[in-house]
């Protein structure tokens, strides 16, 4: 087994893109990489370059600091660990090109970038919690879509991604108990999604064309009714959860619907204290 120590005095996805991309040029090569990001003193430099050296691994570093690859290039001679600077000659070189020093500001470009990489985690969260997925992390996220199936809940979860919400959705399914990890959730963090029989129908039948699956009582009439009747069973058990009818709507105009629920519960918690 290799290891690869990465030093960061940020977030650290910069080298660890940079080192991803390059691993797959070694698809039969072993190798475990050890994250370090926040690094922003000579003491943390030094105590992983000794881990580094314990494990016969290697160093990788986007450290802007000149100060602190000075002390990653010289504890790594030290102590006879390669280490490959991935920013040092960039900096260099952009330095000369452009006629200026850089600012030596670590994080500078997650802060200038922040925004991105918040769509790129709800994002990741989004698909790592769609139609049920991992309930036990249903805490850490602020907005839990239930409906039944093609209710839109795995469009919607995507598009709120996008605008930087880290969102679940849990499906409700004729007969089975909705997971405990729902009830458990602070008010104001779960919607409800609901819809009219007929055109549920219409886009459950499109989906068994596409699939070529048999007929099944999924697109059925009395299946549909009772179905979206055990929906609103659960949610009328639970007054405080917002309902929101998505028949016809798009995508946009639910989410619309959404964020502004969230933002009157907001204004409405400021007011109180």
């Amino acid at each position: 087994m290799n290891h690869v120590f990465v030093i960061s005095d940020g977030t650290g996805r910069t080298a660890q893109q940079a080192l991803d991309a390059a691993l797959t040029q070694f698809p039969d090569t072993s190798v475990e990489v050890h994250l370090h990001p926040e690094v922003r003193s000579g003491d943390q430099i030094i105590n992983i370059i000794e881990q580094a050296s314990k494990a016969g691994g290697f160093v990788v570093h986007t450290v802007v600091s000149q100060e602190l690859r000075g002390i990653v290039r010289r504890t790594g001679r030290s102590h006879n660990v390669e280490t490959i600077d991935l920013m040092g000659p960039l900096l260099a070189q952009l330095s000369q090109q452009l006629s200026d020093s850089p600012s030596e500001k670590p994080g500078l470009f997650y802060e200038l970038n922040k925004a991105y990489f918040r769509r790129i985690e709800a994002t990741e969260f989004a698909l790592r919690h769609d139609d049920g997925k991992r309930v036990g992390q249903l805490s850490k996220a602020e907005i839990v879509l239930l409906g039944v199936s093609r209710t839109f809940k795995t469009p919607l979860s995507i598009y709120l991604a996008f605008k930087g919400w880290f969102v679940a959705n849990v499906p409700i399914v004729l007969g089975v108990e909705l997971p405990s990890e729902v009830f458990k959730l602070s008010q104001g963090r779960i919607f409800c999604l609901m819809t009219e029989p007929e055109p549920l129908m219409r886009l459950r039948k499109v989906r068994i064309e596409l699939w070529k699956g048999a007929d099944s009582e999924y697109a059925k009439p009395e299946h549909v009714h009772r179905e979206l009747l055990y929906a609103r069973k659960i949610f009328d058990s639970r007054p405080e959860w917002p309902v929101i009818n998505v028949t016809n709507k798009p995508i946009e105009e639910i989410a619309s619907e959404v964020l502004s629920i969230i933002r009157v519960k907001e204004k409405f918690i400021s007011r109180i204290y």
